[in-house]
């Protein structure tokens, strides 16, 4: 039973708010993740698309390709449309070894949906819910059978974001549906992750460490924030910094078995975050945590 710890390069650059770090080159990125520990990283907008110009990129800096966010609309799509829409996706995820892509359903606007009040986003309606089990279900299948497997991320903005949404879809759906688990969003959409996770746990293959400093999460809540305002605002941090139990998450996750991958994922502005410092924080802390859980770390010393 062993975990590696990945970063998203969010924590340098964020592609939904270019000005935050859009002139950071990618090979800062890359040094700065080596240099704080990490041993592998999540796709970004400045990664090149082919896997034989990526693929050495990342060799040079000693990092895996952990997974990557994909934008999905199955719900607007048919299986087959979308599945054909994610191909090039997947390919270069399997080219490179990711086992897991990180699926969010953005249809109904998740560009707009983050950047407005979070009681405005889209939600599914009552009868909408067993057709859409079945079709996400369909596209998991044909992933798995390409070979990655979904890990669906309920996400702020989005028709899956509450917890009470992240159970229905689990129920819904088939086994091949693995759940991304990111205890930022489930705090910022009011859930309770421990809650959360004992319910779901069997589904989870991705798992998205994320930490909120509860005076924000608070204001965002209480003022109806948008998701990126309350970003910039600094609602989230690395491990370590906030106010997220780790160990009582991480704990059951060891218990239960799970391999893969614990990745850092904090959206900040860099400007008041230097990321660098950051990064190196949220994995010492991580590091720590995930031993004490149980868990066994393969850390960049054991090659």
């Amino acid at each position: 039973m062993s975990v590696r710890i990945g970063i998203n390069p969010i924590t340098w650059t964020n592609d939904d708010v270019p000005e935050l770090g859009g002139d950071t080159p990618l090979e800062t990125c890359l040094a700065e993740m080596r240099q704080a520990g990490y041993r592998g990283t999540e796709l970004g907008g400045k990664y090149p698309r082919q896997s034989a110009v990526l693929g050495p990129i990342l060799a040079r800096y000693g990092l895996d390709l952990v997974s990557g966010w994909y934008d999905g609309r199955i719900l607007e799509r048919a299986v087959e449309v979308e599945f054909e829409a994610i191909l090039p996706h997947l390919t270069l995820l399997r080219d490179l070894g990711a086992k897991h892509v990180v699926y969010a359903d953005t249809s109904r606007g998740r560009h707009d949906g983050i950047f407005g009040p979070i009681s405005q986003r889209p939600k599914l309606e009552e009868h909408e819910w067993q057709g859409y089990g079945e079709k996400i279900t369909r596209l998991a299948d044909s992933m798995a059978e390409f070979g990655v497997g979904m890990a669906f991320h309920h996400h702020m903005g989005t028709i899956i974001e509450t917890d009470a949404e992240i159970d229905r879809l689990m129920d819904v759906t088939g086994h091949s549906v693995g759940l991304l688990f990111d205890t930022g969003h489930c705090l910022f959409s009011g859930g309770d992750p421990a809650r959360l996770l004992a319910r779901n746990i069997d589904r989870v293959v991705h798992f998205h460490c994320k930490d909120v400093r509860p005076a924000m999460l608070e204001k965002a809540r209480r003022t109806d924030m948008s998701f990126m305002g309350a970003v910039l605002d600094g609602i989230f941090t690395v491990p370590g910094d906030g106010s997220v139990d780790f160990l009582a998450l991480l704990k059951p996750l060891a218990a239960r078995g799970y391999e893969g991958w614990l990745v850092v994922e904090a959206e900040q502005d860099p400007a008041k975050a230097p990321p660098l410092e950051y990064a190196t924080k949220g994995y010492r802390s991580l590091l720590a945590t995930a031993r004490e859980a149980g868990f066994t770390v393969v850390t960049r010393e054991d090659g």
